[in-house]
């Protein structure tokens, strides 16, 4: 066994302070919070565009109706959310970091493979992502270039990752308010100007296609915040309801996932789009004072999503083994983040559709069996003291990353459905759309289940 790393009791609830350390354990003294706060936590950074332009792509690319889409939607939003419950409610159990979580079923040097698919995913991708929605938002609000509009969204969204955990939360709850009341005229606005019996588009996918296209394409937005999970709860007191903690988190994400998609379905409903800029397109629905909120509110929701992604991609970079110094470590490789995303949401500025299908089809494909390997390794380690694994460098579990792999690689290669390579599988069935995190996830699962059951009863009679 090898002592827990800790924080020293020095942070505690303290807001206007740069948070310590990186993913070490967080002692009891630093402890505080409720599970109600996890409610606005996650659903301050889902009332943003992104999560819109979900349920715009769902009509307009998959060729779903209004309720088709709905439905599409709900299903995806669930799954994403009952693996986050799950995840969230291990966080005031265990005080760590979902990644340092993620040890257990990879061993402490295999994890650094989930960690860098994280952390380039959230650091950079996500970032990047975001940062290009709030871009155009404050660029067609203020009239000024969207790359310069992106120079302000970046930095003020590092600021506040870099500052770390407390100001993270503290910015989500201030940002909650200002949102919900903003996208509750606009939604209202837009669902009574929608024709929610409008025939799908004939350019659309359709059928089958369509629909799993987007239950995964939403499944890949919700279950994207699943490896930030525990990141967001570990702060809690360990005497808080595991439950409660579950639930106000699963709740926060599924009732914006699903109320903003849809949203965005309806909206397409309207009539043709009237810019090439997705924001103003958006917009164009509403009245002149209505439109210049929700551009505000698109920018903010940017920001509150942004805070969250910088901050556990650089969390996650600091647990893939990289020695820096402690005190700084999540710091640096936050700014680190902010500037490499910065690069690439300036590059993508170009083609801000195209290239968030595309990323939201490959987060899944890695979440999925991410997912069914952390889960398995949590069924099989019901009722095990696992805390001397979290920081133990020679703790080894193979076994799990090979689950991951096989999980990963055999779902892309048969059941893919991209641009530039689509599943042998999908080619021959291209109804199918593309199932491939559904299929990555039962696949690691059993190969989890098969490989390590005998391993994780030897480690318990050890203890």
């Amino acid at each position: 066994m090898t002592a827990e790393a800790s924080t020293d009791g020095s942070y505690r609830d303290r807001i206007a302070a740069v948070e310590p350390g990186g993913n070490e354990f967080i002692a009891t003294e630093d402890r505080h919070g409720k599970p109600s706060q996890l409610f606005w936590t996650w659903t301050s950074p889902n009332l943003e565009f992104a999560t819109i332009f979900v349920g715009v792509l769902a009509v307009s690319v998959y060729g779903m109706t209004f309720w088709q889409a709905v439905a599409g939607i709900t299903i995806g939003a669930g799954l994403g959310a009952a693996g986050h419950y799950l995840l969230s409610a291990r966080g005031p159990l265990h005080g760590v970091p979902q990644m340092v979580l993620s040890r257990l079923p990879f061993g402490f040097k295999g994890n650094a493979v989930p960690a860098a698919l994280m952390s380039i995913t959230a650091g950079v991708g996500w970032f990047a992502a975001n940062s290009v929605s709030g871009a155009f938002a404050l660029s067609t609000l203020f009239g000024v270039a969207p790359v310069l509009a992106l120079v302000f969204i970046v930095l003020f969204q590092t600021s506040l990752a870099f500052f770390g955990h407390n100001l993270v939360q503290a910015f989500e709850r201030w940002a909650f308010p200002v949102l919900a009341v903003i996208f509750a005229i606009t939604s209202v606005t837009i669902f009574s100007k929608a024709d929610l019996g409008a025939p799908a588009v004939e350019s659309g996918v359709g059928g089958l296609g369509g629909f799993l296209l987007t239950v995964g394409t939403m499944f890949g937005y919700a279950a994207g915040w699943t490896p930030y999970a525990a990141d967001y709860s570990r702060y809690l007191p360990v005497t808080v309801s595991r439950t409660k903690t579950g639930l106000f988190a699963a709740a926060g994400l599924f009732v914006s996932c699903v109320l903003l998609a849809s949203v965005g379905a309806a909206s397409v409903t309207i009539g043709p789009a009237i810019s090439d800029n997705p924001t103003e397109a958006f917009t164009s629905a509403l009245g002149s004072w209505l439109a210049s909120l929700t551009l505000l509110a698109i920018a903010l929701g940017a920001i509150s999503a942004n805070a969250i992604n910088v901050y556990s991609g650089a969390m996650a970079f600091v647990t893939t083994g990289v020695k820096l110094p402690p005190h700084i470590a999540r710091a640096l490789v936050t700014v680190f983040f902010g500037v490499t995303g910065f690069l690439i949401a300036w590059w993508a500025l170009a083609d801000a559709a195209a290239s968030y299908v595309a990323f939201l089809l490959i987060i899944a494909y890695w979440i999925g069996p991410w997912l069914g390997v952390v889960f398995a390794d949590q069924y099989l380690r019901r009722g095990q003291d696992v805390t001397g694994l979290f920081y133990d460098r020679a703790y080894t579990n193979w076994p799990g990353l090979v689950a991951f792999v096989i999980g990963l690689v055999v779902s892309v290669t048969l059941f893919c459905n991209q641009a530039n390579f689509v599943g042998f599988v999908t080619r021959a069935v291209p109804q199918l759309g593309d199932i491939t995190f559904f299929v990555g996830f039962v696949i690691a699962a059993a190969g989890y289940l098969v490989l390590c059951r005998s391993r994780i009863e030897t480690e318990r009679e050890l203890v």
